[in-house]
């Protein structure tokens, strides 16, 4: 039996869900708080039990979550009865040593590109996959496993790549991380664990200043990277270009998509299909019908306003996500609403985040959301964003109804946590506007 100690995490409801599907007797523990990763985990008839040393029993096998201490309740008792405890990433570690593994990697857009490479894999050969979103699959006749890699203390060098992809480097976990050199060092060390090759975005300066062992193909726009995409056009039904590999023409594509990260996401798909010889109609096929991931980019539309769930919590994610909404939505005002985590991120990336925010005709900024203490930063608010701001304002749930003003328009709530309450509060709000014809 595997008991898994946080197994409504993102990672740990997917690597549980996985596990379950291989075969193996999987329970886990957590909040009672509901938390959309549990519903998976329930549908597959895994069990999820409220925090207890009770939970630990004789001759389990622990998988410890790495937001839960060694002084955790059901960690310690695990440690009493000297049972084998593995962290997230040890676990994962272990299978993907059983696939050819297809590790996804960079400081942004690992998330969808993983969910893109299992959607096309899976529905062409069969996948196991591993999304940062809670979402886990597998089957024991699958060769593939995508997987998100997580760079965040070094957890991606515990993995053992078949393909080692990188959507770019950036400087970000600055909790963690000194420098961007370390950051740099981190990856550079990741690319060359890989055991066929390496896929990284040659448009990012950073990728190109690897030193890397391996063998290294490059994506991107310019001319001068392996896997080009040419003759792109940007509508508002998505984007579609050709692929050239290598001096070749590989194939046309159409992408349901919006914005040019999301075009080079999809050239680092197309590149493993490339080298695994996969034809490009049947891989043209399914990126057409890819939805996207959970909250990246999700749009409900009530009356003549568009909501956007999406997880943007980096200042270059806030930038791409606005413009794609620009590209979609070309003659509705684009409003950005935009909630923080981390008490370091937010001070640190304060000129970036307005930056990035002053793109929208909009902006509106709650709280920071503090996940955790973090010495030196108790005296940083949201108003190191706010005072930055061309047009914005401080929003919270009991100002909500600020956002109502707003008509013909998209409202983009950006957040890597629960800034979804507040856009569930606001769309009951207007639904309540239309239904007595206030609107």
């Amino acid at each position: 039996m595997y008991h898994f100690i946080g197994i409504k995490g993102t990672g740990m409801s997917a690597l549980a869900q996985i596990m379950h599907d291989l075969g193996y007797e999987v329970q886990g523990s957590d909040k009672s708080d509901h938390f959309f990763t549990e519903d998976a985990l329930i549908a597959k008839g895994i069990p999820i039990l409220p925090f207890s040393p009770d939970n630990i029993k004789e001759e389990m096998v622990i998988v410890q979550g790495n937001a839960f201490p060694d002084n955790h309740p059901e960690v310690v008792r695990a440690k009493e009865l000297n049972l084998k405890i593995y962290s997230y990433q040890d676990m994962l570690g272990r299978l993907t040593k059983m696939f050819k593994t297809i590790t996804i990697a960079g400081c942004h857009g690992k998330t969808t590109t993983t969910a893109m490479m299992a959607h096309v894999l899976d529905n062409i050969k069969g996948c196991n996959y591993l999304i940062g979103d809670g979402t886990g699959k597998a089957s024991k006749e699958n060769d593939y496993f995508a997987l998100e890699a997580c760079e965040y203390k070094r957890h991606f060098l515990e993995y053992t790549p078949y393909y080692a992809i990188i959507t770019n480097i950036e400087l970000d976990h600055i909790d963690y991380y000194k420098d961007i050199t370390d950051v740099v060092d981190a990856f550079q060390e990741y690319a060359n664990k890989t055991e066929k090759m390496v896929i990284a975005c040659g448009d990012d300066s950073y990728t190109r200043s690897l030193e890397v062992t391996k063998p290294i193909f490059f994506y991107g726009l310019d001319e001068d990277n392996d896997i080009i995409a040419k003759d792109v056009e940007y509508h508002d039904e998505g984007t579609e270009f050709d692929v050239f590999v290598e001096g070749n023409y590989y194939g046309h594509f159409d992408l349901p998509l919006y914005g040019k990260h999301m075009l080079l996401n999809a050239l680092a798909v197309i590149g493993v299909c490339y080298y695994e010889r996969l034809e490009a109609k049947e891989v043209s096929k399914y990126l057409k019908t890819f939805k996207g991931a959970k909250r990246r980019f999700k749009e409900n539309i009530i009356g003549d306003i568009v909501t956007i769930d999406d997880y943007a919590h980096h200042p270059t994610e806030v930038k791409v996500t606005i413009k794609a909404a620009r590209q979609k939505y070309p003659n509705k005002e684009i409003v950005a609403i935009l909630k923080t985590h981390t008490l370091s991120r937010t001070k640190e990336f304060a000129d970036d985040f307005a930056e990035a925010l002053n793109l929208a005709d909009k902006a509106y900024v709650m709280d920071i959301g503090v996940d955790r203490p973090e010495e030196g930063y108790d005296d940083v608010t949201c108003d190191v964003i706010l005072d930055k701001l061309d047009n914005g304002e401080y929003m919270s749930l009991d100002l909500v109804d600020k956002l109502l003003k707003h008509k013909d328009s998209v409202l983009i709530f950006m957040s890597s946590k629960d800034i979804y309450i507040l856009k569930d509060l606001y769309e009951q709000k207007l639904k309540e506007q239309i239904e007595k014809g206030k609107r």
